[in-house]
């Protein structure tokens, strides 16, 4: 639990959740000991959550997951069985108000501000921020790559690039813009800064609440949708508009200017 804590970042909620789950698993879910490792047969517990809803059955099972993930990088070879994942409707992280950013940049040292401003600015997910390379960062444009190696090109303000010059003159880096010992700091890493940074000002935030809260403020100020879904790197659009959720009030003035019926009854 301190691990999904101060690590993960996870609220209070969840690793209650969390630890609920494993408490009620642990004693339903059939464990094997093999010689070079452990099995976790899901099945009896999945007949006992069976008549819950699908996104609370996929809760829990994801429950089980990360702690046999944990266990697995943590040398405790664990093998899980029926482990078929449940369709649930996707859902959305909260956005994070830009007051609350803003008050977080102040209590910022310096490397923190620059992951909270990147991740803010660019929308990046942590993964393609902890792959971010020296010579993928130019005067303007900062080349991202993100899921399956795809490229995008992201605007780069001119005072995200002050600060980027303030840090790379401040910490010697190689390679990667975030380094530790000479190798790319870790994603988990990059999530501990987030988390440590909004507890100064009571708040539990993700990496991921920032890159939603970077599209929903494009959205909301009337950037185009095709515009912010290249710019998140999705495929489709239709995961950008699950991903924003478009307010009514967006949704009202883009009816209101496209519709021609409209002028007339203004």
């Amino acid at each position: 639990m301190e691990y999904l804590e101060e690590i993960r970042g996870y609220s209070d909620l969840t690793l209650k959740s969390y630890d609920n789950t494993l408490l009620e698993a642990l004693n339903i879910i059939e464990i094997t000991e093999e010689k070079n490792s452990t099995t976790f047969n899901l099945m009896p517990y999945r007949v006992h959550i069976a008549s819950l809803n699908s996104k609370t059955i996929s809760k829990k099972l994801s429950a089980i997951r990360s702690f046999t993930n944990y266990l697995n990088e943590n040398n405790f070879p664990v093998i899980l069985k029926a482990d078929d994942s449940v369709k649930v409707a996707k859902t959305l992280p909260k956005p994070i108000a830009h007051e609350h950013i803003l008050e977080a940049m102040e209590k910022a040292e310096l490397k923190e501000k620059l992951v909270l401003v990147l991740l803010y600015t660019l929308g990046l997910r942590v993964s393609e921020l902890a792959l971010l390379k020296l010579e993928d960062i130019s005067e303007n444009w900062v080349r991202v790559v993100g899921k399956g190696n795809k490229q995008r090109d992201i605007p780069l303000l001119s005072s995200t690039k002050e600060l980027l010059d303030d840090y790379l003159s401040s910490f010697s880096t190689k390679k990667f813009l975030f380094e530790k010992n000479g190798e790319r700091l870790s994603e988990n890493s990059l999530r501990y800064t987030i988390n440590k940074l909004f507890k100064k000002i009571s708040l539990k935030v993700t990496p991921h609440q920032l890159r939603h809260s970077y599209a929903t403020s494009l959205l909301g100020s009337g950037a185009p949708i095709t515009d912010v879904s290249e710019l998140l790197g999705h495929e489709s659009m239709a995961t950008t508009q699950i991903y924003t959720k478009l307010g009514s009030t967006l949704k009202q003035q883009n009816y209101t200017k496209a519709h021609p019926l409209c002028e007339d009854y203004e």
